[in-house]
């Protein structure tokens, strides 16, 4: 892992200091991002009642609801920009496979690794276009919205 931090680190000294967690698909790191809403990871309970008892529900544990992974970045060309055009253009033979793995790593102010993330089985859902206004001067940003597949969060260790 230490080309890996090697490189994160190169990421992060070109961005500005408020940027404190870098995305990694396949375990190549595709920049920094504006936003990042990580998975929500819930369970669907199965209510069973038994007759006779009305003090309370049993509550069995189901599968875990579907969720999503979304990130937000200023509009420009990147891998994974590439993916996500490529895979809308319904080219589901993209170079890297149509499901990938991406991995978030939660960086402290010294960038060191706080908690990660590993989510497989991403894929492109959704791709929210900026709002443009010429009355405002702001930076176009874009919405990049993944289904997720098996979520494992690992806080570093000293942590919880």
């Amino acid at each position: 892992m230490p080309d890996t931090m090697s490189t994160i680190s190169r990421v992060l000294t070109n961005a500005t200091p408020s940027f404190r967690f870098v995305v990694l698909v396949n375990e190549t790191p595709y920049g920094v991002f504006t936003d990042c809403d990580l998975p929500v990871v819930e369970w669907k309970m199965e209510p069973i009642r038994e007759g006779g008892l009305n003090t309370r529900v049993h509550q069995l544990l189901g599968r875990r609801q579907e969720t999503t992974l979304t990130l937000k970045n200023g509009v420009g060309t990147s891998p994974l920009i590439e993916w996500y055009l490529a895979t809308m253009a319904g080219n589901f033979a993209v170079q890297g496979g149509l499901r990938r793995t991406a991995t978030i790593i939660l960086l402290n102010s010294l960038k060191v690794p706080v908690m990660t993330w590993h989510i497989e089985e991403v894929m492109p859902k959704k791709w929210t276009g900026p709002q443009l206004k010429t009355s405002e001067n702001s930076v176009a940003v874009q919405t990049l919205e993944l289904v997720c597949g098996e979520i494992t969060i690992v806080a570093a260790p000293g942590l919880g």
